[in-house]
C-alpha cells in the first residue's frame, strides 16, 4: 500500500518568527487521520527567523532528531551540551526521564531551516542522552545512507527506538533500492527537489506512507534530498 500525501496538505503554523509545516498532528494542528505512522510521531519542517528560537522547554520519553538544511541551530540542554548544529549534521537527543533544552538561530541575517523529528522509543524512563554526527554529502549522493539506527550501525547516530532513518541525495540517473520487511511500515519524506518512489512522483514537501511492501525503489531525482524511515508497525 502506497499513500501519497502532498506538501500542501500538511498542517501549517505561522508564528512570525517561526514558520512550521506539520506532517502529523502537532500543537494547534490536529487531524485524527495523521497522528503518526508506525512509531514516527512528528516531522516538523521549521524555519526560524534570525535572532529567534525556542526558549527552554522540556521533553520526556521521546527520541528527537534534528536535521539542519540551512543556517545553523544553536542547542543547549540540561545535560550540559552546548552545541551548534550545521547543515549536514544529524543530532539525536533521547529525552528519557526528562530533559530541558533550547534551540536558537543566532545569525543576524540568515533563516535556519531544519526538520524536527520525533520517534517513539522502545524503552521508557531511560537516562537522557545526546549524540551528534556529521554526514558528508558524498555519503548520501546517489544512495540511501543510514543516519540513525538502534545500534549506531555504519556510523549512524544510535537511538532507543525500533526504527532506522536514511538520507539520500539524488540527481539525474542515480537510483537506489531499500529492502523492507512487509510486516513493518516505511515513510518517505522528500525535503527538496523531485523524485520517483515506487512509481509515485514526489515534489518538495511530499511524503509517501508505505505498508505491506517489500522494497523501496528511488529514481528520477532532480536536485532531490530525501529521508526514508523503516518503522515498527
Amino acid at each position: 500500500m502506497l499513500f501519497l500525501r502532498k506538501s500542501q496538505d500538511r498542517g501549517y503554523a505561522d508564528h512570525g518568527w517561526l514558520k512550521s509545516f506539520h506532517s502529523f498532528s502537532f500543537a494547534g494542528y490536529h487531524d485524527p487521520r495523521f497522528m503518526g505512522w508506525g512509531n514516527l510521531r512528528v516531522i516538523n519542517e521549521d524555519r526560524v527567523a534570525p535572532g529567534m528560537g525556542f526558549g527552554k522547554h522540556s521533553h520526556r520519553n521521546m527520541e528527537i532528531i534534528s536535521y539542519v538544511l540551512s543556517g545553523e541551530l544553536a542547542h543547549e540542554d540540561s545535560m550540559g551540551n552546548v552545541k551548534g548544529i550545521p547543515p549536514g549534521d544529524v543530532q539525536r537527543m533521547s529525552a528519557g526521564t526528562g530533559v530541558t533544552h533550547s534551540e536558537f538561530n543566532h545569525a543576524k541575517d540568515q533563516t535556519t531551516h531544519f526538520l524536527q523529528i520525533w520517534i517513539e522509543p522502545n524503552a521508557l524512563e531511560i537516562t537522557p542522552g545526546y549524540e551528534q554526527k556529521t554526514i558528508p554529502p558524498a555519503n548520501k549522493q546517489g544512495k540511501l545512507c543510514l543516519v540513525a539506527s538502534p545500534d549506531g550501525q555504519d556510523g549512524s547516530v544510535s537511538m532507543t527506538a525500533d526504527a532506522k532513518m536514511y538520507a539520500g541525495l539524488f540527481d539525474g540517473n542515480q537510483a537506489a533500492s531499500l529492502t523492507l520487511n512487509p510486516k513493518r511500515k516505511a515513510y518517505v519524506h522528500l525535503i527538496q527537489g523531485s523524485l520517483s518512489v515506487n512509481g509515485q512522483d514526489l515534489n518538495a514537501g511530499d511524503a509517501l506512507l508505505i505498508q505491506d511492501e517489500s522494497q523501496i525503489d528511488i529514481a528520477n531525482g532532480k536536485s532531490a534530498e530525501v529521508l526514508v524511515f523503516d518503522l515498527s508497525a
